[in-house]
């Protein structure tokens, strides 16, 4: 698994004009393949006037699954140009859809290839992105009389918790890098008098 991955900040469009073209990049996070195929079939409602609803996607920390379509342009001047802007960027979880108003000027080959990624990249410059960093997932257990004390200064330090339980004693869930893994047991040690459990789990991502 990459230690980080970028995505976008949020789903957005952004519209270029290129000879009287006009070309519309829709970009949205998608968790799953399914969110992204269903992203693409709204922008398409959306737009079933148009002259081409063209799509790129790339799935997973590890870019495992990318699709593209050129929807009726030449082949290799839409699709493809998108994924490759995508992964240029280090995108990952993320789908974008072209849409394609003609304007009555034949761009060629080389300028639907400059259009469509172009699109792509412009919107990816105006909506933002984000990086996702590759976590441990750790539980901290603590009695209730230390757990304020401790989520406080978790907090304080920038740890990641993501949830808190409360039970017999009181269950903290946090994220860590891997390289501060040894680091923390210490300071945990350290603050609990060396009374606070400490388990590692899997792996996971979390905003940078």
């Amino acid at each position: 698994m990459p230690d980080e991955y970028r995505t976008v900040a949020h789903a957005g469009t952004h519209e270029t004009e290129v000879n009287r073209s006009r070309f519309l990049c829709a970009l949205a996070p998608a968790a799953t393949e399914r969110e992204a195929q269903e992203f693409i079939a709204a922008v398409r409602k959306e737009h079933a006037d148009a002259t081409h609803n063209c799509y790129a996607y790339v799935i997973g920390a590890d870019a495992a699954v990318q699709r593209a379509s050129d929807d009726g342009e030449p082949g290799g001047t839409a699709g493809v140009p998108m994924l490759q802007m995508l992964l240029r960027r280090d995108m990952r979880y993320v789908v974008a859809v072209v849409t394609r108003y003609y304007g009555g000027v034949k761009l060629g080959a080389g300028g639907l290839i400059r259009a469509y990624g172009g699109a792509v990249g412009e919107a990816l410059d105006v909506l933002g992105t984000r990086t996702r960093r590759r976590f441990r997932l750790a539980t901290v257990t603590v009695d209730h009389q230390r757990a304020g004390k401790v989520q406080n200064d978790l907090r304080s330090t920038g740890r990641e918790v993501r949830e808190v339980r409360y039970g017999e004693a009181v269950t903290i869930e946090i994220g860590l890098p891997d390289a501060e893994v040894a680091a923390f047991e210490g300071w945990l040690a350290d603050a609990t008098a060396g009374t606070a459990g400490f388990a590692l789990g899997g792996e996971a991502y979390g905003d940078a």
